[in-house]
This record gives structure tokens, sequence and C-alpha cells, in this order.
């Protein structure tokens, strides 16, 4: 170290630097690509047809690898993917099984073993979390061993012992060389060469340092001892030709350590999903929360596959569950062709919910397979399983659909020898109860990561029960919006009304439509509406039901108003809120599934309020109404301190029942003079209306031009909401508007600009008693204090709310 010069140390510290920089984007990629070897797809017999066919062949199922990532991580593994870099990497795996390991892939290979090999005992979790690497300080003292034993050094600069050119070149050009000269090889008449021996140029150098760092024998043997230590307790024993007792004996620590990793998982599952109602309860500690649904998700996977993995007679194929479901899918449509019957004994039919209109979803381990079968998407059988077990998990069937797939012992003991943990009934029972503890939460495990599959949905519009109401003449059309999009409108055959009966014999009238789209996600709006034609145009509908086919998620979105011209307030189209829809059949109930209760649209809540103040009704109080809106303003701000995977649907939370609107809507129409004596009735956005028209007249006057600039600039701002609102092609009706104008005034931050201007204009007499709470001074200032609240909120409207208004 002493002899060193500084040129020596500064080349040392810059050679270190960069092997350790090496090692951390080397450890990076072999942590997020661990599992890379089970998604690349093997198809082919030999090179000759792979090489053929190569072009038109998928070598990795990239939507199953990137179902199992960390959300973190998608971004870059999305484009990563795609790279011709990636291509190549994979092309070089495939190759590998008919020729010798390309050295690069090798090296890689060996770090992801060495890794699996020491993480035997617990299997490490995928996780966003920055892994620390552990080779730094073997990586900086191998290079720092590898400059201390030169392999080879330079020679000096010397003349060549060649004429070039014979003195003839061209200015300008480089000299023509001797071809003669450049044949031979290199002589042995200088003292350098005798430092280049065959020990320092071996050709196979990459093989003989797979890892690169250089670490010595003894070290390498101590490492190996001591993860072989750590895995043999885990290992699957060989078991055949033991008895029974001593096959329990040997075979108990390894079935009781799944069994205690199953019980694990799930709770670490339910603690992440449950959050900080977990953290009150107890369940908080650091080493269970911190990594994200995804993330134990596919730990799940990885341990059922090792569960179905144990004991197997013979292995077949790179899934153990797959290759099981795909023999009980064989046997069971064998048994469903001997009974010529669609619906076989292993398949259920889980009643609707809030069945009005929509059959009976059919429920069984093979239809959810089939599901999985018609994904193009998914290449190999990991990736189906996976898929399969996330569907199973988000309608809340893992542990059912697993104890239908285990009741076939005839199966289960063709499949695996006596010693399985699948064939260990005490053990088994425990493990389907562990999962059953996930079916308290909601998942959408599914839903969420297969973004651009084709899902069926079917929408069922329940008209009011008056078959007269039920009527219309009119072409009426829906369009369905979730948090990945939306369907684009549909048109619904008119008339084509169908009946059914419920439990009590009840006849119910509906339409239907079944409709298949790029997957949409969680539901959040349906936009209703028909062209106003025919002489029955005005139709009163009771509620949209729409249902995800697939995964059997079913949405409710209450309507309870008319649509059309002269009718209500005049709207030819609905926004209407859904919310999830909690299952109801004895068994759905007896699991307690946690889904929250079905909410109300914000038309409800215009007819109670406009009822209420009509005389119809209990008229809210002043105190209530100021609570409501506390209340509306405190759950939004609630929304946006949440962890955003926490975060429910603003929309609910804006248009919902108890959001903002409606508690907006009860402050206006408190005093408000609706009901005229031989005239229709008015509505708030009538006052909002006149108010604008009386602001441009006077502006136009010049009345305003005194006024503070900031209020002459708030005054603008009304103004153009209400005219852009009014000015679009969108025939949603007065309250509609007024919905709109509110989402708008709070997404801009402009609500509590806009009170003041109302409050100020002298249409307020005409159209509100002196009691109302717009001409109380106190309560509106009340009003615009809370409201203020809000400006320190990014709030976003969905595409269904804005549709047609550009501002």
């Amino acid at each position: 170290m002493g002899g060193r010069t500084g040129i020596e140390e500064e080349e040392l510290r810059t050679a270190k630097l960069n092997v350790q920089l090496r090692e951390v984007f080397a450890a990076a990629f072999a942590t997020m690509f661990a599992d890379y070897e089970a998604f690349v797809i093997q198809n082919s017999p030999d090179l000759e047809a792979w090489l053929t066919n190569r072009e038109q062949m998928h070598n990795f199922d990239k939507a199953s690898f990137l179902s199992d990532q960390p959300e973190p991580f998608l971004p870059f593994l999305s484009r990563f993917i795609e790279t011709q870099m990636f291509a190549t990497f994979i092309d070089n795996k495939i190759m590998s099984q008919w020729e010798e390991k390309e050295p690069l892939l090798r090296v890689f290979d060996g770090r992801i073993e060495k890794a699996r090999l020491y993480n035997v005992r617990a299997p490490s979790l995928r996780s966003s979390v920055y892994q620390k690497c552990t080779f730094l300080k073997e990586s900086a003292q191998a290079i720092e061993q590898r400059l201390m034993k030169i392999h080879h050094t330079a020679i000096h600069p010397h003349l060549l012992d060649m004429k070039i050119g014979q003195g003839k070149y061209q200015q300008g050009f480089f000299p023509k060389l001797q071809a003669d000269v450049l044949a031979s090889g290199p002589t042995n008449n200088n003292r350098w060469s005798n430092r280049t021996g065959p020990a320092h140029r071996r050709r196979d150098w990459p093989r003989q340092q797979p890892d690169h760092l250089g670490l010595d024998n003894d070290l390498k043997e101590k490492y190996m001892q001591e993860a072989r230590s750590l895995g043999k307790n885990l290992r699957q024993p060989k078991l055949s030709d033991l008895s029974p007792a001593v096959i329990a004996q040997t075979n108990w620590k390894f079935v009781e350590g799944l069994l205690k990793e199953c019980r694990m998982k799930t709770k670490r599952m339910l603690v992440e999903k449950m959050g900080r109602e977990a953290v009150e309860l107890g369940h908080g500690e650091a080493n269970i929360t911190g990594l994200e649904e995804n993330t134990l998700i596919a730990s799940l996977c990885d341990l059922l596959e090792r569960i179905w993995s144990h004991g197997l007679q013979v292995k077949q194929g790179k899934s153990a569950l797959w290759s099981h479901l795909m023999h009980y899918q064989a046997r069971e449509e064998k048994t469903e062709q001997q009974a010529e019957s669609p619906v076989s004994n292993g398949q259920e039919r889980r009643k609707s919910e809030s069945s009005i209109g929509l059959p009976a979803l059919r429920v069984s381990v093979v239809q959810d397979m089939r599901h999985i079968q018609n994904m193009g998407e998914i290449k190999t059988d990991v990736g189906r399983a996976r898929a399969w077990i996330r569907l199973s998990l988000e309608k809340k069937l893992l542990s059912q659909h697993l104890k239908q797939l285990l009741s076939n012992q005839a199966l289960t003991k063709k499949l695996y020898k006596r010693y399985a943990f699948l064939r260990c009934e005490e053990e088994k029972e425990q493990f389907l109860f562990h999962l059953l503890s996930l079916n308290a939460v909601d998942y959408f495990c599914f839903t969420s990561v297969f973004t651009t599959i084709m899902i069926p949905y079917r929408a069922v519009i329940i008209p009011i029960k008056k078959l007269s109401n039920a009527m219309t003449t009119s072409n009426p059309w829906v369009c369905v919006s979730g948090e990945l999009g939306d369907s684009g409108i549909m048109q619904i055959p008119k008339n084509v009304l169908e009946m059914t009966f419920d439990s009590a014999f009840r006849p119910h009238t509906h339409i239907s439509a079944l409709f298949k789209c790029q997957n949409l996600g969680k539901l959040t709006t349906v936009q209703l509406g028909h062209d106003n034609a025919g002489l029955l145009a005005k139709w009163l509908v009771d509620c949209v039901m729409v249902r995800n086919e697939i995964s059997g998620h079913t949405y409710k979105f209450p309507c309870g108003r008319w649509l059309g011209k002269g009718v209500d307030d005049g709207s030819l189209e609905r926004i209407l809120i859904g919310q999830l829809v909690a299952p109801c059949s004895d068994e759905e109930v007896v699991r307690g599934s946690k889904t929250p209760p079905p909410q109300r649209s914000p038309s409800q809540l215009r007819r109670i309020s406009i009822s209420s103040i009509t005389g119809r009704g209990n008229k809210p109080t002043t105190d209530q109404i100021q609570e409501a809106i506390s209340e509306a303003v405190n759950n939004i701000i609630k929304h946006f301190h949440k962890p955003e995977k926490e975060r429910g649907s603003l929309t609910v939370l804006l248009c919902g029942e108890g959001g903002l609107v409606g508690a907006l809507e009860q402050f206006f129409y408190h005093g408000f003079r609706i009901a005229r004596l031989f005239q229709k009735n008015v509505f708030v956005w009538d006052f909002i209306e006149r108010a604008v028209v009386y602001m441009e007249s006077a502006d136009q006057m010049g009345d305003l031009q005194e006024t503070a600039e900031p209020l002459g600039l708030t005054c603008d701002s009304l103004c153009r909401y209400a005219n852009a609102i009014n000015n679009t092609s969108r025939n949603i009706g007065k309250d509609g508007k007024f919905q709109l104008l509110i989402c708008l005034g709070a997404r801009d931050r402009l609500l509590s600009n806009w009170l003041p201007l109302l409050v100020e204009c002298p249409i307020i007499t005409r159209m509100y008693e002196e009691t109302a709470l717009l001409r109380d001074r106190v309560a509106v200032s009340s009003l615009i204090n809370v409201l203020q609240s809000l400006h320190d909120f990014p709030i976003s409207l969905e595409t269904s709310l804005t549709k047609g208004v550009d501002l």
C-alpha cells in the first residue's frame, strides 16, 4: 500500500468505485428478475424448430411477470422488457437448453442461484424497498487483489520491426501496410513477453470467475456449507421407501413450516389491507406493515406453488397447482359430458346481488379456469395459476375453490405421495381456514393488474314499478365509467322489457344489455339518457345495476328520477354515482365479507331536499345543514390525508350520499321559494342564471367598474363558468348543471369567492325568504371559511362529470 504513487491510488479508488457501482446494479437486477425463468416460454422441441418460428413466437409471459412486481417497479419494467437487449437475453436463455450458456447469462443465473440458496429458509418477499447490496466489501477486495497480482503489463512504446509503405504514401492518407508482416504472428524477441503466460490468458476466464468477486475457495466453501445447513431442514426428504411412522416423523417439520408460513402471510395481507384499523388493534408491528398489496399477493402465489409441489408423484410442467387444476378440469368436463348437463356437481350458482334483473352467476373452479384460459395475454402455466389465484381471491372464493379442488380425493391420491402436505388432513384444514380469513377484506388484485383484457359486463336498467312509467318510446343509451376508462355510449334496444319474479313472487320489469369492453377497473359512474323521441318519451328510472361477469362484482347506481323534457328538471341525461353491492347469499353472510354499504345517488338527495322544503317531508334544520357541510368537507380532507392506496373514490365524496354537492344543495334550498302558484317549480340553477344575467347587465352598464379588481375577476369567472355549463351540448338538467358548477368551483378553488357575489345580488330578495341561510351573513361567512380549507388539496374530477365543458 505504502509503495503506491498518487496516480496509482487514484486509479485504485476509481476501479473500486466502478466495480462497486456495478455490484449495486447487478444486485438490483438480480432481485427484480429472481423468478424470471418461470415466465420464459419454451415450447419448441429443438433449436432448429425454435429458430424457424422465432419471429411468430412469444418467448416471455410479460403480463404474468408484471402482475407479480411491486407497483413502483412497473414504469421501468414495463418498458425494459420491451427492449431488444431483454429480448436477446431471453433468446440466450431459451437456446441454453440446447447449447452452452452464454457467459453473461451464466453469471446472472449464478447470482440468482446463490441468492436462492442463501434464502432457502425464508424466501425473500418482493419489495419496492431497496435491498442493500452485501457484496460491496468483497468486490472491493477482489479488485485490489487483482491489481496486486498483475496478469499482464503492456510493453513500453518501441519501434516496430517492419517498414511501412516503403516510404511511399500520399499526403493526408494512412500509409499502406505490409500484408506479409501482418499475416505473421508476433515475435518473442522482447523482454516483456515472458510476463504473459498461459495461466493469465485462459479463454475460459469468465467461466472460472462467474461472480467476478474473486472469493477464495475457503470463503466459498464456508458460505456453501452455511447455506446447506440453513436449508436442509426445509428441503423435501426422499421418503418413498420408508414406513408411515418414519414418514410422519421426518416430514412433520417441513409441513409445519409451510403451515406457519401460510398463517404469517395471511396475517400480513389482512394487516396491510386493514391499514390504520389494524394498528389500533395492536397488529401494526414494523415487521408486518410496509409491504404493498401486490407484493404480498405474489408471495402468497409462491407459497401455494410450493405447497402444491410438495410430495408430487411426477412433476408436470412448471406449475404444480395449474397441473392439478387441469387434471380436475378434465375430470369435471368428462362428468358433464356423461351427465349431458351444463352444471355439474362441482358447480354452484351464487345468488345475484340485489338480484332484480340480474341472472344468477355461475360459480365454479372450472368456470374461473375458463376465464383465465380465454385470456390471450397470459402465455405460461405459472402465469395462469397466478391469475386464477388472483381472480379467486378477488371473488372471495379462494378457500372454497381449493377445498372443492381437494375434495376429489381420488385425484389427490393419484397425483401426490402419502406424506405430501395436501394429504395431511389436519394441516390441510388449517391451511384452508387461514385462506378463508382473507374473505374479511376486499381485493381487486385481478381487476387492477390485468388492465388490458376484454371483460363482459351486464347492465340492467330498472324503471319504477308502475308499468306505465316503465315504457318509453325514446331510444335509451348508457355509458359506464370506471377508474381505467369508460365503455363509450352504447345504444340500448327500446321497449325490450323483461319480467322477473323475486323470492316473494313479485313481478319486476327491467331492460338488460350485455356488452364487452376493455377492463374499466372499479366502476364509479353511469351516464344514462335518451333522445326524447316518440309520444311516451318520459321515463322514470329507479336504478341501474352493472355487473362484471368475470369477477362478479356488482354495482348499484340509484336514480329515482324522471328523464324527459317538461318533467322534473327537464333532464335527458343523468350522471349516477355507484357503489359496490355486498353479496347477499347465505354463505357470504356467514363469511362476514366486508363491503361498503350501497349509497344513494345525489339525485335521491335532491328529491329529499326538495320535498323537505315544499313541506312533503321532514325539513332539515339549519344546524343539520351546517353539520352536513362540515362533515362533507372533513371527509374530503381525510381522503387526501390517507395513504394513496387507502383512498376511496373522490367522486363519491363530492357527488354521492353525504357528499359536498348534496350538502351545499340543502344550504341553497333552505328558505328558497321553490313553488309558485300556477307556475312551474323553480330550481337553484334558476337563481344562478338570473344572478349571472344581472351581473352581466350591470357590468355592461358600468355598475361593476367601480368594484375592487379581484371582485370583478371573480364575477367574470362565475359568469364564464355558468355560461359554459349552459352552452354544453349535454342535456343534464338544472340540478345536473348545479352539481357541475359546484364540482368545477371546488376543483378550481372558486366556491368561496362566488358566494359573496350571490349574497350581494338583489335577485336574492325575490327568490329567498328572509330566514334563508343564504341571507344570513354569519352562516355565509362560516361556510366561506369551511370551503377555503379545501384550497390546500388538488381536487381532480372524472371525465364523466366534466364531459362537454371546456374550462
